[in-house]
């Protein structure tokens, strides 16, 4: 079976972005070259050059991938019928707090300033935002969702930074991120 040439690209688009993300994952940003991305995938040492700008660029996409990700697993929350609209709330929390705990590399990755073109970056945030909305919507209704939902967030995020920069110690303030999301979301139910 002959594999077409716009085929082949993306198989090396993807391979590229999975070293990537094994990279970051494993050293941090500074451990993501181009050439080390290159080498890792197994592609020629121009190919990264032929599908990403820069580092920065390939940085990016990592984190606009992320939030896709993010979206996904929030269509699913929304589609599962058999769970509260509180635990759906609480449950979407910490899939944001999850990746910070997981893959504290990408999670400060999407939360930067993307290079490129920020109308791109702007749709793959706003698409998780507008889900998020919904599932705040579903317990403190259309009205109040915005201001709750950025409440939230805003929160959720200074949990997982907490959680990573180890000053949410067990001993210092006796809780967990898990205690905080449902206190937060308690906080805010009608």
């Amino acid at each position: 079976m002959m594999v077409s040439r716009a085929e082949s690209a993306a198989a090396t688009r993807a391979a590229l972005i999975e070293s990537a993300l094994e990279l970051l994952n494993s050293g941090g940003p500074e451990a993501v070259t181009l050439r080390a991305v290159g080498a890792r995938a197994g592609v020629s040492r121009g190919a990264p050059y032929g599908h990403f700008k820069d580092k920065e660029h390939l940085l990016t996409q990592l984190a606009l991938d992320a939030w896709g990700e993010v979206t996904l697993a929030l269509d699913r929350l929304i589609a599962d019928t058999e769970v509260d609209p509180t635990t759906r709330l609480e449950q979407a929390l910490l899939t944001l707090i999850t990746i910070g705990r997981e893959r504290p590399h990408l999670y400060i990755l999407m939360f930067a300033p993307p290079a490129g073109d920020p109308a791109v970056a702007a749709q793959a945030v706003g698409a998780s935002q507008d889900r998020f909305l919904a599932i705040v919507a579903s317990v403190v209704g259309d009205q109040d969702a915005r201001r709750y939902g950025a409440l939230l967030l805003s929160s959720a995020q200074g949990i997982a930074n907490m959680e990573l920069s180890g000053h949410l110690g067990q001993e210092k303030w006796n809780t967990t991120g898990e205690e905080l999301v449902a206190t937060l979301v308690q906080a805010v139910q009608r």
